[in-house]
């Protein structure tokens, strides 16, 4: 089977982006159609999200249909009811008798301050971002719930740098994939966990020279800005999972996170990540959760390379020319 490298390399994962670059904001579908069983886990202190209770081991539902990332704040959580739509019209989705009603929990980030703060995605970009996933290349970096992410807020929006949407996979020797997906929109720094190099961060405006997060906070001269940030995604593995082995997935997963955000999991952080397990062979929760933190690293790197400059932020790509 050919592999693209990214989340769509796992059986039964396909991926939507739908964004409006004026508005810099947008939405990502990551469809599971043939149902997955799911988990997640929430880290940061300021999350939106849909329909995450019911990914706990003791409620009734086991799989899920699709996750929706969106920019918007919790005004984009709407994208969420155009994913079900698009579902349900193909009659997917849990059985209950009289009709089959889609699962597809939901987790935003805040762009707000970015593009028009009056533009959110809504049930219309969900629908078209779902219309849109297939298997395969799909464009990274501004585009989806990437389109207005930004990084590097410790010391204040305008010290800000480009984030974006970004996705790996690792293949192991006996044929499971294991893919991550992540809209990078952190209030710290990203940095290369393989040599510590700072990829994008905290710009000082009047040499562009970049500053180092930790020794920012030290000097603790700015206040944080209550919700710019969260970086949002999905695990998803060719395996069968549990649901319990699901949420313990998407807890080690946020490793990748922490190996490469400093800080994250902030009070102005929503950070987020989903597990799906497609179906397949059974692999120890502890081989699928270190190799899923892995490639929420890739991932988040990714993002930071692939982004583009927007007005008045630059991006990794214009540092390094």
């Amino acid at each position: 089977m050919e592999r693209y490298g990214n989340i769509t390399d796992v059986p039964g994962i396909k991926v939507g982006n739908w964004e409006d670059h004026e508005a810099l904001t947008g939405c990502t579908v990551i469809l599971c159609e043939e149902g997955a069983v799911a988990g997640v886990d929430v880290r940061g202190s300021a999350p939106g999200t849909r329909e995450t209770d019911l990914l706990n081991p003791l409620h009734l539902v086991q799989q899920v249909h699709a996750i929706t990332l969106s920019g918007g704040s919790a005004f984009g959580l709407d994208a969420a009811s155009g994913v079900m739509r698009y579902l349900e019209e193909r009659g997917i989705g849990l059985d209950v008798g009289i009709a089959k009603v889609p699962i597809v929990p939901a987790a935003v980030l805040f762009d707000l301050a970015v593009g028009n703060p009056h533009v959110h995605p809504g049930a219309e970009m969900g629908y078209e971002a779902a219309k849109r996933a297939t298997r395969g290349d799909f464009p990274q970096g501004n585009v989806g719930a990437g389109c207005g992410a930004t990084v590097g807020k410790v010391a204040g929006l305008p010290h800000c740098m480009k984030g974006g949407l970004g996705s790996a996979s690792i293949a192991m020797e006996n044929g499971v994939v294991v893919g991550a997906l992540v809209a990078v929109n952190a209030l710290g720094e990203v940095r290369n966990p393989e040599n510590g190099e700072l990829l994008a961060g905290v710009r000082d405006v009047e040499n562009g020279k970049l500053l180092d997060s930790i020794e920012v906070l030290g000097k603790n001269y700015h206040s944080f800005f209550p919700g710019t940030n969260t970086t949002i995604g999905v695990v998803a593995i060719g395996a069968s999972l549990t649901k319990p082995e699901a949420n313990k997935i998407a807890q080690m997963a946020h490793d990748g996170l922490a190996r490469t955000i400093y800080p994250v999991h902030t009070m102005h952080d929503g950070d987020t990540l989903f597990a799906l397990g497609t179906g397949g062979p059974h692999v120890p929760v502890d081989v699928v959760g270190t190799l899923a933190a892995k490639a929420v690293e890739l991932a988040v790197i990714r993002a930071i390379k692939e982004a583009s400059s927007i007005p008045g932020i630059p991006a990794w790509r214009d540092l390094n020319r």
